[in-house]
């Protein structure tokens, strides 16, 4: 259903489609140049949860987990003066906000959209806070969506009026600081409990008013930019991110081009303003020309400041030069540029463009949403998937090991690399995605998404993630060229190897896509599985040697078909 509310042409043209009577829609009523509005989500209002978490707010320390990992932006958090509460309908929740880093004072709040949210649970799943009388009830529990529905989206639409902190005043480095930063990726049409879509929402929240996407297409261009309903969506001051989408084969030159061209008219602009200072004053154009290249919010607020003066005095100016700068000045506040997609894209199809990207030495950001398999096309073998599973044209199991991208991109010597899941490390998560943007050159990133591809409860993805990276599976690092210099080694480690390695067999046990094979084939299974365990051991070996100090004695490797204590 589409609110009363809605904007005209969200009720005349996309509430058709979401109603299923596109076919019935007259030419004439679609966009003459094939554009649409962005975030428009919102007014899809799907309402396919039989069940919602509910906030038992005396319970909640306010980590701020449950908005961080909720795939679909339902569930979110703010802080706000006590005086916002003017008008507030009765029964709304708010606790004192528990920091130092706001003013006294400062209430807080979780709220959620009941007609947006999907059910999957991987809120509750998270929520580290317990009653100490009944550990199964939690600050979040998931209830019947019947008796609340009115209630909470009442609260919903109310907490949506609430002011928000000023970017500048919020420690963004922290899971629970982000959180209170505006998702600009919202109730996207993906699977209910999707692994990929809290990333791309996280990026969003740090980086999402200066951000410029090339999407691959797969899973994330199909949720990101499909219609009748756009997901990406702007701030109150408009601002958010450009989304572009290109194919398997081409979206890394795709992403480069944008990174290239941004450059370009940013070097322009910058020149134009170094030859127009004497006119606009010295002192705002050195202002403008020195600001740094990965400013932090409260100089990049100040940037803006000083970007709107100057197009303020632009266009009193009639000189040489002086229109054409005022139509790039916007171009000399610095781009975020993102490459994103799936494995299909960055370990198969697309790694020839990826591979030409990496090596260009561009201060471009890569973020692979890795599930392993060719997801949006019915859950195909990539070079992705790892060995024993079963999938779309490896039925009998895969019998080679699965790529490993981030060992490759850390051959370069130049690239920044991170290998993350936010269901083991929200913290190295976050860590990996700042120093990611932060590094002046081209940066990796790959996410493990846990998809129903992999044959179980999407509300238990996040314990899968957990598991993967203790039994050693998955580990995560980051590998940061700058560090050497520093007399430090490259790669850091952020997970410890398993005290078994055979945690990895007993993890399979639960997961559809290794059971398949176990049932039909049992003697097949197990020594696929074997093999995997012995891809693991090399894995771990390669890596602690590259992560080891250069006055550390080298351990050594582990012979075929060893145990590792």
């Amino acid at each position: 259903r589409v609110p009363a509310e809605a904007p005209e042409f969200v009720r005349r043209v996309l509430g058709m489609m979401i109603e299923g009577r596109g076919d019935d829609l007259p030419v004439s009523a679609l966009p003459a140049d094939g554009t649409f509005p962005t975030g428009t989500t919102k007014w899809e209002k799907r309402a396919i949860a039989d069940e919602v978490p509910l906030w038992d707010d005396p319970l909640c320390i306010q980590c701020n987990k449950c908005a961080l990992v909720c795939p679909h932006s339902a569930i979110r958090v703010n802080a706000f003066p006590e005086s916002a509460l003017a008008g507030a309908p009765e029964g709304f929740k708010t606790m004192v906000w528990k920091g130092r880093d706001l003013p006294a004072g400062t209430r807080y709040a979780i709220a959620v959209s009941p007609d947006d949210c999907t059910g999957c649970a991987l809120c509750v799943e998270v929520c580290p806070a317990k009653d100490r009388k009944d550990p199964e009830h939690k600050a979040l529990n998931m209830v019947p969506v019947g008796g609340v529905r009115e209630r909470e989206d009442r609260d919903f639409r109310f907490f949506l009026s609430l002011p928000k902190p000023d970017r500048a005043t919020v420690d963004a480095r922290t899971p629970k600081g982000s959180q209170l930063l505006e998702p600009l990726f919202e109730f996207s049409g993906a699977c209910s409990g999707c692994g990929e879509t809290p990333y791309v929402k996280l990026l969003t929240q740090l980086y999402g008013d200066r951000m410029v996407v090339a999407n691959a297409t797969g899973c994330s261009s199909i949720y990101g930019g499909n219609l009748p309903t756009t997901p990406w969506t702007t701030d109150a001051a408009g601002r958010g991110p450009a989304w572009s989408n290109s194919l398997f084969e081409d979206n890394a030159e795709f992403g480069l081009g944008m990174r290239l061209a941004f450059d370009s008219r940013r070097a322009f602009a910058r020149r134009l303003l170094g030859g127009l200072a004497y006119a606009v004053g010295r002192e705002l154009a050195d202002r403008v020309l020195s600001a740094p290249e990965n400013p932090d919010e409260a100089a990049l607020k100040a940037l803006r400041a000083d970007v709107a003066a100057l197009k303020a005095k632009l266009a009193g100016l009639d000189l040489t030069g002086a229109k054409d700068l005022l139509g790039l000045a916007d171009d000399l506040t610095p781009r975020a540029v993102w490459i994103i997609g799936g494995d299909g894209w960055a370990y198969d199809i697309g790694f020839g463009g990826l591979d030409h990207v990496l090596h260009s030495g561009q201060n471009v950001k890569m973020l692979v949403l890795d599930t392993e398999v060719y997801s949006n096309t019915g859950g195909q073998a990539s070079k992705a998937t790892p060995r024993a599973a079963v999938a779309k044209f490896a039925s009998d199991g895969k019998k080679t090991s699965r790529k490993d991208l981030a060992l490759q991109a850390m051959t370069y010597g130049d690239v920044y690399v991170a290998r993350i899941a936010l269901g083991m490390s929200d913290a190295q998560t976050l860590k990996a995605l700042r120093e990611a943007q932060e590094y002046p050159g081209p940066a990796l990133v790959i996410a493990f998404s846990h998809c129903i591809a992999h044959g179980y409860e999407m509300g238990c993805g996040l314990e899968h993630q957990k598991r993967l990276v203790e039994s050693g599976y998955w580990p995560l690092l980051r590998f940061d060229p700058r560090r050497p210099a520093r007399g430090e080694p490259a790669l850091v480690l952020d997970s410890k190897p398993p005290k078994d390695f055979s945690a990895f067999e007993a993890l399979t046990a639960s997961e559809g896509r290794f059971k398949m094979l176990a049932g039909t084939h049992p003697d097949e299974a197990k020594r696929l599985l074997g093999e995997a365990e012995e891809d693991i051991k090399r894995s771990w070996h390669v890596l602690e040697e590259l992560a080891r100090p250069d006055d550390t004695p080298a351990a050594a490797a582990p012979a075929p078909g060893a145990k590792t204590p």
